[in-house]
């Protein structure tokens, strides 16, 4: 974990309702975090319990990687939404940044832009982007001091630490300049079988398809420690509902849990490879899951049946199974 903030371009939001920041410092990083159960978790937000170490940003990163050859770099508008205006500095922030893969493409991407990552924690960046900044915040106080101050706005896999996922998207109706555009990826925190039908408790493929089982208890967990594990499956509508946008586009990403397909033509061989990552990823999930599944409450001997069970079932790659990433972006109108 890195200790020096002389690297850094750090911010932190107080903790009263008035948008102040002020610089991080060591002794304020350190305070940033708390160990439990063998990973690093952020000390600020009891619903988050995903790790924020270096072991889980590695993870993202990769998983970054396979976001972008699956579901492209950008959404189309990106271009047009960050060209340069004699109107304003364009700017952009990644709600829930993470490891800051995504909100450092952007910086490099578009140089002219002013980028801004918000987490849980600072990001652990050595070399920042000099268009580039790291914020300290949790977004479940609101996002009232961002209000009318951006011109795009992601958040990607964020649900487990949301309380009000639908408030969160209205929140970012009001961030959103004119003509701006939101992104949403999220995962609904279930695995789905060869059918593509969510495996759920009591479903006869919840016997015998073990990352199915483990999903659960993470839906469980999350669920239980305050997030919204089904907020994949309502962006659409919540979007839709929201007066402020215009030009939704939904899109649905299936992802195999492993290399499971049969055949050498050059599509089977592409999932397989995608479903490899994947693999990996999951993999490393179940051990970043470790923290939530057990400070939940549910009994270390369960877990580590089910992670154990899981972790073979992906390496043998005999039990077919897909992870669903369901994706929006749109416009904001430029007009109430």
């Amino acid at each position: 974990m890195a200790s020096s903030a002389t690297s850094y371009d750090w911010e932190m939001r107080s903790t009263s309702p008035a948008p102040s920041v002020y610089s991080m410092t060591d002794s304020l990083i350190r305070a940033s975090f708390r160990h439990e159960f063998g990973r690093g978790i952020n000390n600020y937000s009891d619903v988050y319990r995903l790790p924020a170490d270096d072991e889980e940003f590695e993870r993202l990163d990769k998983q970054h990687i396979m976001f972008m050859e699956v579901m492209g770099k950008y959404p189309p508008p990106m271009d047009e939404v960050l060209a340069e205006s004699p109107d304003h500095i364009k700017s952009a922030v990644d709600l829930g940044c993470g490891s800051g893969s995504w909100i450092l493409d952007v910086a490099r991407d578009y140089p002219d832009c002013s980028a801004v990552a918000v987490d849980l924690v600072p990001m652990q960046v050595r070399y920042m982007p000099p268009n580039c900044r790291s914020e300290v915040d949790d977004i479940n106080l609101g996002l009232q001091h961002f209000y009318g101050a951006y011109d795009v706005a992601h958040a990607r896999l964020v649900s487990s630490g949301v309380r009000d996922y639908k408030g969160f998207v209205d929140h970012i109706a009001r961030v959103l300049r004119p003509g701006g555009l939101i992104i949403l990826a999220e995962f609904d925190f279930s695995a789905y079988n060869r059918r593509k039908i969510k495996i759920v408790p009591g479903h006869p493929d919840a016997q015998r398809c073990w990352i199915g089982r483990w999903m659960n208890l993470a839906h469980e967990a999350v669920e239980q420690m305050g997030g919204e594990p089904d907020a994949a499956n309502h962006l659409r509508r919540w979007v839709g509902e929201n007066d402020a946008f215009e030009d939704i586009v939904y899109r649905t990403f299936w992802f195999q849990t492993s290399a499971f397909k049969k055949g050498n033509d050059p599509e089977t061989i592409r999932q397989n490879a995608i479903g490899q990552v994947m693999r990996d990823d999951i993999l490393a999930f179940l051990r970043s899951g470790r923290p939530l599944l057990l400070g939940s409450g549910i009994d270390e001997a369960i877990v580590n049946e089910v992670e154990e069970n899981a972790r073979r079932e992906l390496l043998e790659a005999r039990t077919p199974s897909y992870i669903l990433v369901e994706n929006v972006y749109a416009r904001k109108k430029w007009t109430a």
